[in-house]
């Protein structure tokens, strides 16, 4: 009976999520979405022929799926879905909420006749296969553990509308800084410091901090030098030990760290390199727009701007394994980027909605302990939240169908949100 009541809430939440990431499209596109929520949720998977089979349908397996992806290809759908998300994930961004883009890669190795397959290099093995470019915005919030997901988007460079990465990243900046009324930090890895993408962000006065590779050159004490000779001779006055954990290990970095002005060349404005020793043989060099006081403070508060991407890099793995987005099946190209845009709203629902109030703490815990673990509940909750609500679903062995009724539904009967 308790399966059933959290069963009961969870389809609950998920009309209200459902409803507000489904303003502006048809009636048959809000039913798409309101069952692809709940079918990867229920099923943990992308897999057209499980989420059929989630829903509970009298219909034909064959004709729910053949449904499901004819609606795929709606045009506009994951526009609109996209913008939605964006909208309701405003508020929630403020002028020092980093804003993490990472491309990543959706590896299809042994796929043959999916549409537009390029060559992509598979970050877990480290090689060339077959497959498609993810693009991912992640919100990180300072000071907490919250990670909002804000943005994704699939593309291939074999697809006729591909210009190149450049632009997909420029759009995805653009689209965000849009709906969140320009507020945020814009943190990239080593790629970022390309000056096709550090031209446009200064232009727009967007505020930053970017991995450089170290070849770049920059202007140092009025001249121009690579950045890693400025790095070379940049004064480290400061010392700091963190512990990275990843899994069972820890990992221990001692660390020493400085700053020094520089400006990008025909630019002026005035920038600051924040060079720390200590993670390799090469020093981390992080180039940013903010201000950058010579003080321990203020130089370690922006290391650590940047070090908020292993939150991120953990949340693309969330939304990857939890999912099983790499067992995706469909072969029309349409498709393929509706699902990965579908799959980010998944994503938002466990990591954000469930958590919005106060009132859910209660339900989330619940959720959180119906995920059976032998080692109990990692570190990184979002496992464990995507693990319990598709064990709750799938043993309540209802469908997405209207819920029925629960006479007794004590701490969880919880008021829908407006």
């Amino acid at each position: 009976m308790e399966d059933a009541r959290i069963a009961w809430k969870i389809r609950e939440q998920m009309a209200v999520f459902s409803g507000r990431v489904c303003q502006g499209l048809p009636k048959v596109a809000q039913r798409l979405v309101r069952e692809v929520l709940y079918g990867v949720q229920a099923r943990g998977s992308v897999r057209l022929s499980e989420i059929g089979r989630s829903l509970g349908e009298a219909t034909s397996l064959k004709k729910i799926i053949e449904r499901l992806g004819r609606q795929l290809e709606r045009r506009g759908l994951r526009q609109q879905v996209r913008e939605n998300l964006l909208t309701l994930s405003a508020p929630r961004i403020t002028a020092d909420t980093l804003l993490v883009v990472d491309p990543t890669d959706l590896s299809k190795p042994y796929a043959r006749s999916m549409e537009y397959l390029a060559r992509v290099r598979d970050g877990s093995k480290g090689e060339l296969a077959d497959g498609y470019w993810c693009l991912e915005v992640v919100a990180v919030q300072r000071g907490t553990a919250q990670v909002i997901p804000l943005y994704q988007e699939l593309y291939s460079q074999e697809a006729p509308d591909f210009l190149s990465e450049n632009r997909e990243i420029l759009e995805a900046i653009e689209a965000v800084s849009q709906a969140v009324g320009g507020r945020g930090i814009w943190v990239m890895d080593r790629g970022g410091d390309r000056e096709e993408l550090l031209k446009p962000l200064l232009k727009s006065g967007k505020a930053f901090v970017i991995r450089q590779r170290g070849d770049r050159h920059l202007i140092w004490r009025r001249s121009a030098q690579a950045v890693e000779a400025i790095a070379a001779r940049c004064s480290r006055p400061y010392r700091q030990t963190i512990v990275k954990q990843s899994g069972e290990e820890e990992k221990i970095y001692n660390l020493r760290f400085g700053a020094t002005p520089v400006r990008f060349p025909g630019v002026d404005r005035r920038l600051m390199l924040v060079v720390v020793e200590g993670f390799g043989q090469r020093p981390l060099m992080l180039l940013t727009t903010l201000p950058v006081r010579r003080s321990y403070k203020s130089v370690w508060r922006l290391v650590e701007s940047y070090l908020a991407r292993w939150r991120v890099e953990e949340t693309i793995r969330f939304i990857k394994q939890s999912y099983q987005l790499e067992d995706i099946r469909l072969l029309l190209y349409e498709r393929l980027r509706t699902m990965v845009t579908l799959v980010m709203a998944v994503a938002y629902f466990a990591a954000v909605h469930l958590g919005k109030h106060a009132k859910l703490a209660i339900f989330a815990q619940h959720v959180l302990r119906a995920a059976q673990r032998i080692y109990g509940v990692p570190e990184f909750r979002l496992y464990a939240l995507a693990d319990g609500i598709k064990q709750v679903l799938f043993s309540s062995r209802r469908g997405i169908g209207p819920p029925a009724p629960l006479q007794n539904r004590g701490n969880l009967l919880l008021p829908l949100e407006t």
